[in-house]
């Protein structure tokens, strides 16, 4: 080894989480080396949420052309240039990129390594020629997109979320394996700007959301000619003289759907190869590194894991929320651990689909008895101001009227969704929601309404009838 480098926290990885352990650690005051072999920012900036949401944000500049004849304003198909939205969408990398970069980080006073880190011992790493001795050790090294294991999908060209950003020219027909969040927010962009799109899903599209919130999503992608074919069984994928084709196995037997791309969106996986953790006597399985509620590996207590590669939730707002964990058990030693019963996530969609805490049934699984509140935004003026009705907000309640969890479908949802977050997070009850002053007219009135609807049966009931009469008796 030429160097060898002692310090107090060793992060592997420059994606959200790892950057933001090595930020807060080195500005209170610990040495923190930063190890990346790839691109600074991860998979977020790079691959992932940045450029997808530039992608949908044209796409929706797009769509306001074709949309516009509801508001007396002439309807026209807009002239798309495919290699123009490209730069778009690698201009808005390139501004947030300055942030994450290897400069920055340095500036703070992080030692950055630009190599492949490996473990040699439990508290050891190797990154080229360097050795990293580190009192405690923190991976963070994200995920990648999973293959699942179709025949004949090792001999055909395919995308994913770390290609299809590089297209300069639109698809002709885009094949989607996979209708998680993803594959139905690409498919819906690329559809706006001008390809056709087809989506093959095993199951149901969304199937981590609720049915009926996804059942919005799933007519207006429908309704703007996404094609979707759920409960696919693929057979096999071949090379076809236009490009890629998938053969289903249907009720009626074989069919065969051509496309010009084949985008693979069925999961992720997490990277953990070429770590050699069994060296750091770090346990792992397929989802990732085996940690306990304070991110720490079971097998040695001085590494923790944060991200995708922790084996939880692979959400870029969860490695944050992890890096802020693990900063209070290493440098302040609490035992701070993680609560998963407020975790939000949001499709961006359009409409947005944004859920947090408890499903409907998965509250009643564990309180038996639940109440559900639901407000159409049919039913809200702001909603048909902008002609955007088909939404829904529904708010799970358990005991005593407290919030449980939240599901919301319509325009900027995951702005919505977060005073619901609050609400699961500290326990708030629904009569805080519903008294609640909501400026008119906004989309969040809607919460307040599903809110209030909880006293609805109690407030115009008989009984209350009777009591008013008495008292306006004594007026």
């Amino acid at each position: 080894m030429a160097q060898h480098i002692q310090t107090d926290i060793c992060v592997i990885g420059a994606g959200s989480g790892g950057l933001s352990v090595a930020a807060g650690a080195v500005q209170m005051g610990a040495r923190v080396v930063l190890i990346e072999k790839g691109d600074m920012g991860g998979d977020c900036l790079n691959t992932g949420c940045v450029p997808s949401k530039s992608l949908i944000a044209a796409g929706a500049a797009a769509q306001t052309f074709r949309a516009s004849a509801a508001f007396g304003i002439a309807a026209t198909e807009p002239e798309i240039d495919f290699a123009g939205v490209n730069r778009h969408v690698k201009s808005v990398i390139a501004a947030i990129a300055p942030m994450d970069s290897e400069e920055r980080f340095t500036g703070l006073g992080v030692q950055v390594i630009r190599a492949a880190a490996r473990f040699v011992g439990p508290r050891e790493v190797e990154a080229g020629k360097i050795r990293v001795s580190a009192k405690w050790i923190v991976v963070a090294t994200g995920s990648r997109a999973g293959v699942p294991p179709i025949p004949g999908l090792d001999e055909v060209p395919f995308l994913t979320n770390e290609t299809i950003f590089d297209l300069t020219s639109c698809p002709d027909h885009l094949l989607i394996v996979g209708g998680g969040p993803i594959g139905m927010e690409m498919a819906q962009a690329h559809r706006r700007l001008g390809a056709r799109v087809t989506v093959l899903e095993r199951d149901r599209i969304m199937p981590k959301d609720d049915p009926e919130l996804v059942d919005v999503v799933r007519r207006r992608v429908m309704a703007e000619g996404v094609s979707l074919v759920e409960g696919a069984e693929i057979v096999r994928v071949e090379q076809g003289d236009a490009g890629p084709v998938v053969v289903l196995e249907t009720e009626t037997g074989q069919e065969r759907v051509q496309g010009s791309h084949l985008l693979v969106a069925a999961g992720r996986q997490a990277n953990t190869e070429t770590l050699e953790l069994e060296a750091g006597r770090v346990s792992y399985d397929r989802r990732g590194i085996t940690v306990d509620r304070r991110l720490r590996s079971v097998s040695n207590r001085r590494v923790f894991a944060v991200g995708d590669v922790a084996g939880q939730f692979q959400f870029t707002h969860i490695a944050g929320y992890h890096a802020g964990i693990v900063i209070r058990n290493i440098l302040f030693r609490l035992p701070a651990k993680t609560d998963d019963d407020a975790v939000p996530w949001v499709t961006y969609t359009a409409p947005e689909l944004a859920h947090v805490g408890l499903s409907e049934s998965a509250a009643r699984k564990r309180y038996g008895k639940v109440r559900t509140l639901t407000w159409s935004l049919e039913e809200n003026d702001r909603a048909r101001a902008e002609r955007e009705t088909e939404g829904l907000v529904k708010i799970v309640t358990g005991p005593g009227g407290r919030v449980v969890g939240a599901g919301i479908v319509a325009p900027h949802a995951g702005e919505l969704i977060q005073p619901l977050v609050l609400a699961v997070s500290q326990k708030i009850k629904v009569g805080a929601l519903a008294s609640m002053i909501a400026p008119y007219p906004t989309l969040g009135e809607a919460i307040k309404r599903a809110a209030g609807s909880y006293y609805t049966d109690t407030l115009f009931s008989d009984r209350t009838r009777r009591i008013v009469r008495f008292l306006m008796k004594f007026a």
